[in-house]
């Protein structure tokens, strides 16, 4: 009932969008412009109020503490409307509803994109937010512009990396894998050496696979206004699904959920031997896979072309105003703390990780030694790795819906004989016929 409701609303958001504005883009047209002020959003400050932010990142908690001692006539509210979906559901419900809507609002950036279609968030621009184009990594920025708008402030990152069992390549004699090719002939040897361990697993997931395109070169995803074009026959994606076809025909994945049980243990015993995924996995293999602790080290993701250094982001999300905000400024005010200096820091030194060029370059955040990975200075490869993500990345406006039926056609290469150029090529058809059922014009 709950991915019903998210696509008739996402539906709704989407033709308005694509209708209204043309070959414009989305979010930039002048009666769409940011309202406020810097002058306005201090204003806002000296005279107080309260801000209802949904959101579910913890740090938040410590942050909001400080603002409301900084500034005392300000109250703010942290309400868990859930998590994802759950909460963009939500979130549809009360802009559909017209009442109820946060005055902040966590959102991933991966589904950024269906609110800034819908010209449901503000335009952060006239706030002050140009004011930051140089504080954050390009990843996360790229994330929340588009064109001359700004539609939230990056909270957190993901640039991605690799995490190892070194006691297990140790083991077994095996080297670190520098490049893809490299990491299929670990897995090789891998399995060879002991049947029950697999290099990683993998049951079809839509952010892992784009974020992997990503940083093979692909870019299979471009909207200009409601011109949407869907393309995963570039040479960027060929190279992600030569290389994880052959893991997949060799039987060298393991056939697991990630977050299920079975993926924690088999983390914690060593069956599962690296993870390619985002610099705040840390926190989890501390809380999740204690038994593992010393075990693990952090390398730089494997390189599609030896001597690269490219990458790509995994996961992070931002903090967006809705334009039924009541208190738009106040709203701003919030947002630009936690996102930037300070607020940013402090929420660095709880565990977020970092979306800032500062905190990212900080000699404090780099010399912090993890005591589970032995002790390593893991941060100072996140940090190289936000460095070099790739700053020309998008996301379909209605990337909710498409992840959304990755399973069903993606995820078909996992459990039959299609390959996942085929299944890419399903998902690919699916998110055509759904853009023009919403009234884009997809690959044409």
């Amino acid at each position: 009932m709950r991915t019903h409701t998210t696509r008739r609303l996402l539906g709704a958001l989407a033709a308005g969008c694509a209708l209204t504005l043309g070959a414009t883009a989305c979010g930039s047209s002048p009666e769409d412009s940011a309202q406020g002020s810097p002058k306005d959003v201090k204003s806002a400050l000296e005279k107080g109020g309260k801000v209802t932010v949904w959101a579910w990142e913890p740090t938040l908690k410590k942050a909001a503490a400080d603002f409301e001692k900084k500034y005392p006539k300000v109250d703010v509210e942290l309400v868990n409307a859930g998590t994802g979906d759950e909460q963009y559901t939500a979130l549809q419900n009360a802009l559909a509803a017209g009442s109820g809507a946060p005055d902040v609002a966590q959102i991933e950036y991966y589904a950024l994109g269906q609110f800034a279609i819908g010209k449901t968030v503000e335009d952060l621009s006239g706030y002050g937010a140009t004011t930051h184009d140089d504080a954050f990594t390009p990843g996360p920025w790229n994330a929340v512009t588009q064109d001359k708008a700004i539609y939230a402030l990056p909270m957190d990152s993901g640039p991605m990396a690799l995490f190892y069992n070194k006691k297990v390549f140790d083991k077994h004699g095996i080297k670190v894998p520098t490049t893809w090719d490299e990491y299929v002939d670990a897995a090789r040897a891998l399995h060879k050496a002991d049947p029950k361990i697999s290099i990683t697993n993998d049951t079809g997931d839509a952010g892992a696979t784009t974020s992997l395109i990503w940083q093979a070169g692909g870019r299979p995803y471009k909207t200009q206004g409601s011109d949407v074009t869907i393309d995963f026959g570039d040479a960027g994606t060929k190279k992600y699904t030569d290389t994880w076809q052959e893991l997949l025909d060799e039987k060298l994945v393991a056939p697991i959920s990630s977050w299920s049980d079975a993926w924690y243990k088999g983390l914690a015993d060593g069956s599962i031997a690296t993870l390619s995924i985002g610099a705040w996995m840390p926190a989890n293999f501390t809380s999740g896979v204690a038994s593992a602790s010393g075990d693990w080290r952090v390398a730089p993701l494997p390189q599609w072309t030896p001597g690269a250094k490219a990458s790509a982001e995994n996961g992070g999300s931002s903090l967006a105003v809705p334009k039924a905000a009541k208190n738009k400024e106040l709203a701003y005010a919030f947002s630009e703390y936690v996102t930037t200096g300070e607020g940013a820091s402090a929420r660095v030194a709880e565990g977020a990780f970092p979306a800032t060029r500062a905190d990212l370059q900080s000699q404090k955040f780099l010399d912090t030694e993890f005591p589970y990975f032995g002790g390593q200075k893991a941060n100072e490869i996140f940090s190289e790795s936000a460095r070099n993500v790739g700053t020309d990345w998008s996301y379909l406006p209605y990337q909710v819906y498409a992840n959304s039926v990755f399973n069903d056609t993606v995820g078909k290469a996992y459990v039959s004989s299609t390959t996942l150029t085929e299944g890419l090529n399903s998902w690919q058809q699916a998110g055509v016929k759904y853009g023009a059922d919403q009234g884009f014009t997809v690959n044409k």
